[in-house]
């Protein structure tokens, strides 16, 4: 994936400002809370920080081609950085997840306002 399909991607998803920050990074939030982050790359290769679940993030942060993310994993948070372009659809499941993620830690009032996790049950 590169940053253009990243940024294509973050876009489908509601509620969702784009902001460039960070030393040239592409950042998306939700609500104004960072989900996705395109940048800060040790090379030119594109890398992608994302929140993680604890479960994810203990499995991503054994795994080839993912670390803990600079600056968000060394304060405590569950912050995955993909440095090595690997499967795109598994960076797909792992931003939505990140969107999820954070869209859940909104209030359910401002979810509720955003139309975010609205789920439909069978009458």
């Amino acid at each position: 994936m590169n940053y253009e399909e990243f940024n294509q991607f973050c876009r489908s998803f509601p509620a969702t400002t784009y902001i460039i920050q960070w030393g040239n990074c592409h950042v998306w939030k939700v609500d104004g809370k960072v989900f996705a982050i395109g940048g800060w790359s040790d090379n030119q290769s594109p890398a992608f920080t994302f929140k993680a679940s604890e479960q994810n993030f203990v499995f991503l942060s054994e795994s080839e081609g993912y670390k803990p993310a600079p600056y968000f994993a060394n304060r405590g948070m569950k912050w995955i950085q993909q440095f090595n372009n690997t499967n795109k659809e598994d960076l797909q499941y792992y931003l939505k997840e990140s969107y999820r993620l954070v869209s859940l830690g909104l209030t359910k009032k401002r979810q509720k306002e955003l139309g975010l996790n609205q789920e439909v049950s069978a009458l």
